[in-house]
């Protein structure tokens, strides 16, 4: 099976300015998913899809390069990402002649995703009937002790356990978050569909809530750092 990752890296990041390319640990933000997709084993073909002159040469120098620039229109902060993804997968087609068995999307937001995790990932969306496969982890803040609507009388718990129980380990109950460090889908299902995710049609891929961490403010920068330093998740 070709295996096309995909790494989405548009320019226009406003929480934290050049966010794809700011320092972590001493290594652009990027290089920590171009790596880990060059190191797959299962992985056919590793493509950068950024409308940015400085992240594209930024992940040339890490040995992935291609003419393809993602139009502008296709890099706000409204643009679709399937019509992205769709873009990409038409200029490789018609500039390549390369045409995939189904498309891996590796955010280079999600640093301390590992090579097993790629490859386990392909691994179990091979054997596999679902069209689709994301990963996820387990939650933190769990359902049962979160509310939503709290500043109206009829406030009401996210999820409500069986039984009474007040204490964690008790609950029967396993939440899980898609932390979109991984996405997987068939190349068809996916033209046809427009989707990365399905009802009745997705697998999913556990990773521990350490590896799933997903950087969008400097605070998550700050915990990753943190965890690269002190080798605190698990590898």
């Amino acid at each position: 099976m070709k295996v096309l990752s995909i790494i989405p890296a548009r320019g226009g990041s406003k929480g934290i300015p050049k966010k794809n390319i700011v320092d972590l640990n001493g290594k652009p933000l990027i290089q920590y998913t171009v790596e880990a997709a060059k190191h797959s084993q299962k992985i056919d073909k590793v493509f950068l899809s950024s409308d940015d002159h400085e992240i594209i040469n930024v992940v040339k120098q890490l040995g992935v390069y291609s003419e393809y620039i993602r139009p502008k229109e296709l890099a706000s902060d409204t643009a679709s990402s399937v019509e992205a993804v769709l873009h990409a997968l038409k200029w490789l087609e018609k500039n390549e002649n390369y045409i995939p068995d189904a498309i891996m999307i590796l955010q280079p937001t999600s640093p301390l995703r590992i090579v097993d995790d790629i490859d386990n990932a392909i691994e179990l969306f091979v054997n596999d009937s679902k069209k689709c496969l994301v990963s996820i982890h387990e939650m933190i803040e769990h359902p049962y002790e979160c509310i939503r609507n709290p500043d109206k009388d009829d406030w009401q718990y996210l999820a409500n356990p069986d039984v009474t129980v007040t204490r964690r380990q008790d609950y029967n109950d396993k939440f899980y978050y898609i932390n979109g460090s991984v996405y997987l889908v068939d190349t068809e299902f996916f033209k046809k569909n427009k989707v990365f995710i399905q009802e009745n049609n997705t697998n999913f891929y556990i990773m521990p809530h350490e590896r799933g961490i997903d950087i969008d403010e400097y605070t998550d920068l700050k915990k990753a750092e943190f965890m690269l330093k002190e080798k605190y998740y698990e590898n």
